[in-house]
């Protein structure tokens, strides 16, 4: 099933994104995290891209495939292009297209400066346009309520996306954000600029305060006075934080839906009793 055929049928949809284990944990780690998201059926799950090469994309396809096959779940298999060439995105393409994966999330990728970058694909426009007119996959794109943190400003961003959406991309998943309100404001930026594709809302729970900083340094997400008060009182009590940081995702996903959003994206962190307690807690107002 394409992801952009789920939208539309009077519901929030609600998915949730997984990562290929590290290197130092045997891949199979990734059942314990497939076995508890299972019982809460998502609409689908997303898989990262895997890194080191041909290694990673393996891993990302391995996931992928297992997530389709074996628990019957959409599967979305993240493809980034600033380390792979023509040839090697239509390989994946292909062994992704053998295994049943149907949707991929194109992505551009992280520029690495001790990692040269390849340059058949420089946007993840030009990706998205490339399977597109290949055919066969449904196609989604990343989006970002603050804006990219290489935007010079936010209408330069929504220009960016929308050359995303005429590209091909039919359903786009929004970076992390603890504001409500600036996803809201970036949502009416982008219906007005034409974008009209549905758009789910990225959230991640904050679990610990060394990750939430380090997930805000790389993505450039703010952190409103309410979540700062937060970090500041539980920050050095793990425990609280975990129960502080779930209460926040919950109360954020419920004003979404009550906004009317079409899908909530949950980023797992490959924690699985806490997906299953935020979904347990929206179960009844994701269908009203």
């Amino acid at each position: 099933m394409k992801l952009c055929d789920l939208f539309g049928q009077g519901r929030t949809i609600f998915s949730c994104e997984v990562f290929p284990p590290k290197k130092t944990a045997p891949v199979d780690s990734i059942y314990r995290t497939l076995d508890g998201l299972k019982d809460i059926r998502p609409d689908f799950i997303s898989v990262t891209f895997g890194a080191g090469g041909s290694q990673g994309d393996k891993t990302t396809r391995d996931i992928a495939s297992l997530i389709q096959n074996q628990y019957h779940i959409p599967a979305m298999a993240h493809l980034t292009c600033v380390a792979a060439g023509r040839e090697d995105v239509d390989r994946l393409l292909d062994q992704l297209e053998a295994d049943g994966v149907e949707n991929i999330l194109a992505l551009r990728g992280d520029v690495r400066p001790d990692v040269p970058s390849k340059t058949d694909f420089r946007y993840a426009s030009e990706l998205a346009a490339h399977i597109r007119a290949r055919g066969g996959f449904g196609v989604s794109a990343a989006c970002y309520p603050e804006g990219h943190l290489e935007s010079p400003d936010l209408v330069s961003d929504i220009r960016h996306l929308k050359e995303k959406v005429d590209a091909g991309a039919q359903h786009l998943v929004s970076q992390l954000f603890f504001d409500n309100e600036d996803f809201f404001r970036f949502l009416e930026r982008a219906r007005i600029a034409g974008i009209d594709v549905p758009i789910e809302a990225g959230i991640m729970p904050v679990l610990s305060k060394s990750s939430i900083q380090r997930m805000v340094s790389m993505c450039g997400a703010s952190l409103p006075a309410r979540l700062t008060r937060i970090l500041a009182r539980y920050g050095d009590h793990p425990e609280a934080l975990r129960e502080a940081g779930i209460a926040y995702a919950i109360d954020q996903i419920s004003d979404l839906i009550a906004g009317g959003v079409d899908g909530i994206h949950l980023y797992t962190m490959n924690d699985p009793e806490v997906a299953k307690q935020i979904a347990g807690s929206i179960a009844s107002i994701r269908t009203v």
